[in-house]
């Protein structure tokens, strides 16, 4: 980092304060996951970033996604994964590893982080408490020789049905910082792995969240001609996912964010995660630094 004068460092934090001000006591959710998650500083100085929200009175809730760590444990034990239609289907051997992983060694690596920059994280999977109930995902695909529809049973993958706040609610506001692995119960009690990104809209809703930030491996959403488009209504949304603009892997990451909004959240913004210090640019100054997208 360049040394920056004591002065400009001073009014680096001034011109923050209008930021501070209008998220004061509230709740923000960050999905972190994906590439953003990548080498261990960065992974530190996401874990500041969290803990220095904490201390301006913001109420920060993290969640956490582990698709690569999950692929390398796999291939470590030698389990291979069978996909339909390019989805991974979760079989009883892989949602034992997804969730040794995603609620093991991910979640209270983070957790780890926070606590030694300072903050006090509590880590936690959507099973604890029964915070999220979800039911098993189904796809269906068109059979290319026959034409006809067809259901692929995705195994213990799972929808957000029900967020029960309870324990949230009792560590929110008390200096506790809650991290979640994506893991829900259905109603008959199995484990099901959950779209990290699906899961964190379905608890920004029910926290009726000020900002639901998903970190993530691009810029944002980009125009026709690759462009960052700062902000976007849901309508504005809507129509370029029908022409074309927001298309492959966007696409469910720009519904995810429209489903939150429904919710109850206030506004979703998709920032680049491996950019340093994003979490800070996108709240705490006049740039911002993603796709803002609300009502």
């Amino acid at each position: 980092m360049t040394d920056i004068s004591p002065l400009d460092q001073a009014r680096i934090l001034s011109e923050a304060l209008p930021h501070m001000q209008q998220y004061d006591e509230e709740t923000i959710v960050i999905k972190y996951g994906g590439h953003a998650m990548g080498d261990e500083a960065t992974a530190k100085n996401f874990a500041r970033d969290i803990v220095l929200l904490e201390q301006t009175a913001i109420n920060p809730v993290v969640v956490h996604g582990g698709g690569p760590q999950i692929a390398t444990m796999l291939k470590r034990l030698g389990i291979v994964s069978e996909f339909a239609a390019g989805l991974r289907i979760t079989d009883a051997a892989t949602i034992e590893i997804v969730e040794m992983v995603l609620a093991g060694s991910v979640n209270k690596q983070i957790v780890g982080y926070i606590n030694e920059a300072g903050g006090k994280a509590v880590g936690l999977s959507g099973k604890d408490g029964n915070m999220v109930k979800a039911s098993k995902t189904t796809r269906t695909i068109v059979d290319p020789g026959s034409n006809i529809e067809k259901a692929i049973d995705l195994g213990f993958v799972g929808d957000p049905e029900k967020v029960d706040l309870t324990l949230l609610n009792q560590l929110i506001g008390y200096e506790l910082i809650p991290v979640l692995a994506p893991l829900a119960t259905s109603q008959d009690g199995q484990t099901l792995n959950i779209n990290a990104d699906t899961f964190a809209g379905a608890v920004a809703g029910a926290l009726k969240a000020k900002r639901l930030l998903l970190l993530t491996d691009v810029p944002g959403v980009l125009d026709k001609s690759k462009k960052l488009i700062p902000q976007l209504s849901v309508k504005d949304a809507r129509k370029l996912i029908a022409d074309g603009t927001i298309s492959g892997g966007m696409i469910p990451k720009v519904e995810t964010c429209i489903y939150a909004l429904e919710q109850g959240v206030q506004g979703v913004v998709i920032i680049d995660g491996k950019m340093p210090h994003a979490v800070l640019l996108e709240l705490f100054t006049n740039q911002g630094t993603g796709t803002l997208i609300h009502k």
